[in-house]
C-alpha cells in the first residue's frame, strides 16, 4: 500500500477506532488500560539538581498562579526554564522514570494527525506522540520505544490522572490556561492552535454566531464548551472527538468547535464537511505535569528546546499537520 493510499484508509477508519473506543493491548506504541500508578515514585527535589525541597510545591509555587482565570495564552504560558540540556541527573523525576523503566503518558487514541489508534499496525501515533517519543528518548536512549506505556484517556481524564499520579505526563492537545495551572503545571508551549468550527459541507452557517440557539458539540473536560456557550450555541458534551463527528453526522448536532487542529484531522476522516469561520480563541498548547515534580518540567522543556533548534519540530509538523512548516511557537520562561 503506497502512504498517500495508507494515509487515507487510516484517516477512514480512525474515527471507527475512536467511536468504539477499542484499545490494543501490548506494545510500545499501543494503548494501555488500566496500569501501574505513576504516583509510587516519590516526588522529586526542584530544578534537576539533587538537591531536596520543593516537592510539595503547589499553587503559590506555579509560574502562572494568581494571574486570572480565562483562556489559554498571555501571561499564563509562562513555564519553568531549563536547567541546561535534557540530562538525568540522580534523585531526579527523570532518574525514578527510568529506574521504574517506564514512562507512562495519558495520550488520546481518536484525534487524527495528534494522538490515534492506526487500526492498520494498531499503533498510537502523531505529533503529541513524537513529543513523547523525543523525552522518552532523552531518558532511556537507544531503544526508548520498550519504555513508554501510553494510557488512553478522555479530556476530562487529563487533570486527575496528572494529579493522582496515574501518569507521568499527558501529551493529548491540552490547552495551557490560567485555570488549569491551579492543578498541574505545563510545559512550555510546543504548538499554537486556534478554536474554530466544522459544519456540514451543506451548511449554510458562516461562523459560530450563525449557530446560535442551536447545538454544537465538544467534548468533556475542554475549555471549548464555554466558547460556545458564550456565542449563545447550545453546548453538547461527549467523551471524544470522534462521538462529535458521529453525532454530527448522524444530525443530531449542527456543528462541532474546537482547535483547528484537532476539526482538521476530524474533516480529513469526513470529506462531507468543512471548517468556517474566524479565529474564536488561541489555544497553545503544553504539555501537562504533576506540581510535585518542577524539575521534570524542567526537563521536558529542555527536550523541547532542542526540538525546536535542531529541526525536528518542523519534521514532525510536517509529517503530521502538513506544509510548509511555520516557526515553533517561542519558549516563554518565567521562573
Amino acid at each position: 500500500m503506497t502512504g498517500r493510499w495508507r494515509r487515507g484508509a487510516v484517516a477512514a477508519l480512525v474515527v471507527l477506532a475512536g467511536a468504539a473506543g477499542c484499545a490494543a493491548n501490548g506494545g510500545a506504541h499501543q494503548a494501555r488500560g488500566g496500569m501501574p500508578s505513576a504516583s509510587a515514585r516519590p516526588a522529586a527535589d526542584s530544578g534537576n539538581t539533587g538537591n531536596a525541597g520543593n516537592a510539595a510545591r503547589g499553587s503559590a509555587g506555579s509560574p502562572n498562579t494568581g494571574q486570572g482565570a480565562g483562556g489559554g495564552g498571555g501571561s499564563c504560558t509562562g513555564s519553568l526554564a531549563p536547567s541546561g540540556p535534557p540530562t538525568v541527573r540522580p534523585g531526579s523525576t527523570a532518574a525514578k522514570i527510568r529506574a521504574s523503566g517506564k514512562l507512562i503518558a495519558g495520550v488520546d487514541q481518536s484525534t487524527y494527525h495528534f494522538g490515534f489508534l492506526n487500526p492498520i499496525d494498531n499503533k498510537i501515533e502523531g505529533f503529541d506522540i513524537d513529543m513523547i517519543d523525543a523525552i522518552a528518548k532523552a531518558i532511556f536512549g537507544p531503544g526508548y520505544q520498550s519504555h513508554i506505556e501510553f494510557k488512553s484517556i478522555s479530556d476530562a481524564q487529563r487533570i486527575p490522572d496528572v494529579k493522582d499520579g496515574s501518569v507521568d505526563i499527558v501529551a493529548h492537545t491540552m490547552t495551557i490556561s490560567c485555570d488549569r495551572w491551579r492543578d498541574v503545571d505545563f510545559s512550555s508551549v510546543y504548538f499554537l492552535a486556534h478554536q474554530r468550527v466544522l459544519v456540514p459541507k451543506n451548511s449554510t452557517a458562516k461562523s459560530l454566531h450563525d449557530l446560535a440557539g442551536q447545538k454544537v458539540c465538544a467534548t468533556t473536560g475542554s475549555d471549548s464548551l464555554a466558547t460556545i456557550a458564550r456565542y449563545g450555541a447550545k453546548p453538547v458534551s461527549v467523551p471524544y472527538w470522534t462521538d462529535c463527528l458521529v453525532k454530527m453526522q448522524q444530525g443530531q448536532v449542527a456543528g462541532i468547535s474546537t482547535d483547528d487542529s484537532i476539526l482538521d484531522g476530524l474533516a480529513a476522516q469526513d470529506p462531507f464537511t468543512k471548517i468556517i469561520g474566524p479565529s474564536l480563541e488561541d489555544e497553545p498548547y503544553g504539555l501537562a505535569i504533576s506540581k510535585a515534580h518542577p524539575d521534570f518540567v524542567r526537563f521536558v522543556n529542555a527536550v523541547l528546546a532542542q526540538l525546536r533548534s535542531d529541526g525536528q519540530w518542523k519534521a514532525d509538523y510536517r509529517r503530521w499537520v502538513g506544509s510548509p512548516a511555520p516557526a515553533p511557537p517561542p519558549a516563554r520562561y518565567t521562573g
